[in-house]
């Protein structure tokens, strides 16, 4: 499958992680997601209902983000993945989660998980 729908930069506040203040306090995270899925119908349709509105896509994952918060990215990375999922039409995805502001006592750029999730066949 060489289709792909790539959204990169998402960024939304969330209160993950494991110490409290980051609970309290919130900080920036940082979603880059790349859905593998045929666009060929979308293509010839040139009808949006024929792919992954890439608009709504991008809503949906901020609610996961600004949502119930967890200890660690890779649960928020994996929670993600499952939204693109969620579209059966997407046959797998790749999200990395940036943790820009994570709690390092040292000087860095970026802290990052990337998972990548296939559509289960049955």
């Amino acid at each position: 499958m060489s289709d792909r729908i790539v959204l990169t930069g998402l960024t939304a506040r969330g209160h993950h992680g494991v110490y409290d203040f980051e609970r309290a306090d919130g900080q920036d995270f940082v979603v880059d997601a790349t859905l593998d899925l045929d666009l060929a119908v979308a293509a010839t349709s040139d009808d949006v209902r024929d792919t992954v509105h890439y608009g709504e896509l991008a809503g949906r994952l901020v609610a996961v983000v600004t949502g119930e918060p967890v200890n660690l990215i890779e649960t928020l990375a994996a929670r993600l993945a499952d939204e693109c999922l969620a579209d059966t039409r997407v046959r797998a995805a790749t999200v990395t989660v940036h943790k820009p502001q994570a709690p390092i006592p040292h000087a860095f750029q970026d802290v990052a998980v990337t998972i990548r999730r296939e559509r289960r066949e049955r």
